[in-house]
């Protein structure tokens, strides 16, 4: 019981897998949980990025010595530095510790980068970030959740309730845990909690005792040949879980599925999902003032009555994958679905802002048509606004434009989607050519939604200024710096309230 119906599921002749990175050498002793870190000095390029800055933080209360750059001065390189790194602002080959013992890099840096090739120079031992994760993250009984959407959401959900439990788990999740504090934190049990990316094949570089899998979708096909190459990277992904660890599969994703139907029969997988034939799954779902409650089955054993404090039929399956997981962790079920409704969520992920003058104010990291689609259900459902209006920052011009007819249909259950240019990260001088935010805006007007190009954030706020009245919801969406905007709209409603 618990794997999905794979009857009629085509396998390939050949697996077609394609192999985890080769193990590098560490300056990190890993015979023993954080051993060999007190006293090491770890130079990171790209210090500000969340889970650069996690690792460095983690890094820093095992008693290592950090050093880094970033190109802002940011909260975050501020925290650092109140922690005891030294953070220089912008990249100089000077910034490099003459005593570094190693290199980490975000997926961000460049190869030209002055300080990465003085690295090169002396002949430091350089890691990407995903690999200093494995590293470290390795030597402990590890728990990593991957998947297109939900990860940050359900990665700190859980670490959250293991907490609460009296697990002191440690942990680096890709956004703030406001709960607990931030995206990182080192505990004193032999639990792992981490993030698991699949930009890259970073996760590969992870071999957890518990791996999950919320779902699959088409993403990063900057890097990506096609959806077919990152079921195969998830697959590879699954094989990497240790002998007597276990994988937590969404039993209801078709892509999922494929992964599990590759696995060797005698391969450990428990399913979540909304349907009776998987291992963990919900009943009775009910909506109650914008949030759901369910009853939560294992093996069709009633484990009780449940609850969720964040709002979307996504997180019921986020929170059957933190149920499973934590059970799976050793976690009694009473316990866990105890303490599942005390979460109140993760940093950008539908964060009430405010509340001013009767206008509802959230900014979300929504960037994938799938998770637009998810939100905007969701603040409906919770908020039944007037008017929803959507201020969408597309992220990236090769995701807008590979994703181009699935972003167009997103919209549908916003009164208004405003879009301002696309957010350049990774992309080359020809994909900025290639799609610009007036066509994402003429094809979501194709698809019936009211849409309008604003190039500028302060331009954006007089739209809103102008246009909102008392009973409306406005909404940030999107993975660059959209959120300024509900910063600024709502200083502007304070101001003249």
């Amino acid at each position: 019981m618990g794997r999905p119906n794979t009857a009629k599921l085509e396998k390939s002749e050949t697996e077609n897998r394609i192999n985890p990175p080769e193990s590098i050498d560490s300056v990190v002793n890993i015979e023993a949980p954080a051993a060999g870190i007190a006293g090491k000095r770890f130079h990171f390029i790209g210090a500000g990025g969340v889970g650069m800055s996690g690792l460095a933080q983690l890094l820093i209360k095992n008693s290592g010595l950090v050093t880094g750059s970033d190109q802002e001065q940011t909260t975050v390189t501020d925290r650092l530095c109140e922690m005891g790194a030294f953070i220089k602002i912008g990249h100089n080959a000077d910034n490099l510790d003459p005593a570094a013992d190693a290199v980490v890099i975000s997926a961000a840096i460049n190869q030209d980068n002055p300080e990465l090739i003085m690295a090169r120079e002396k002949g430091l031992k350089i890691y990407k970030y995903a690999q200093m994760l494995g590293q470290l993250c390795n030597c402990y009984d590890g728990i990593a959740v991957a998947g297109t959407h939900g990860k940050s959401t359900t990665s700190g959900w859980l670490a959250y309730c293991l907490k609460q439990a009296g697990i002191d788990a440690n942990y680096i999740i890709g956004a703030d845990v406001i709960q607990l504090g931030g995206s990182s934190g080192a505990g004193e049990s032999k639990l792992f909690v981490a993030e698991a990316c699949e930009y890259d094949r970073s996760f590969l570089n992870l071999k957890p005792k518990i791996g999950c899998i919320l779902n699959i979708e088409q993403d990063h096909l900057d890097y990506y040949k096609d959806e077919d190459e990152i079921v195969d990277t998830f697959c590879d992904f699954a094989l990497g879980i240790k002998p007597d660890g276990v994988l937590i599969a969404n039993g209801e994703d078709s892509n999922v599925a494929k992964v599990i139907s590759r696995l060797p029969a005698d391969f450990p997988c428990q399913t979540f999902g909304l349907d009776k034939d998987c291992n963990f799954y919900a009943d009775n779902i009910q909506l109650n003032d914008g949030f759901y409650t369910f009853d939560a089955y294992q093996n069709g054993k009633l484990l009780g009555p449940a609850r969720n404090s964040l709002p979307g039929t996504h997180n019921i399956l986020n929170a059957l994958a933190v149920v499973a997981m934590a059970i799976n962790a050793g976690l009694d079920p009473a316990r866990i679905i105890a303490l599942m409704p005390n979460f109140t969520g993760i940093d950008r992920r539908l964060m009430l802002k405010g509340q001013v003058r009767q206008i509802t104010v959230l900014d979300d990291y929504a960037h994938h048509p799938t998770e637009i689609r998810a939100s905007l259900a969701a603040i409906s459902q919770r908020y039944q606004p007037e008017r929803i209006f959507c201020v969408f920052q597309p992220h990236q011009y090769s995701r807008t434009r590979f994703l181009l007819n699935d972003f167009s249909e997103s919209f549908k259950l916003a009164d208004v989607t405003i879009v301002p240019e696309i957010y350049f990260v990774r992309d080359s001088q020809a994909a900025k050519k290639e799609v610009n935010s007036q066509i994402l805006v003429d094809k979501i007007r194709d698809n019936g939604t009211q849409a309008v190009f604003i190039d500028g954030f302060g331009p954006i706020c007089d739209y809103l200024n102008h246009n909102l009245k008392p009973g409306d919801l406005v909404v940030t969406m999107g993975a660059g710096d959209i959120w300024k905007v509900a910063d600024e709209y709502l200083q502007r409603l304070r101001d003249n309230s």
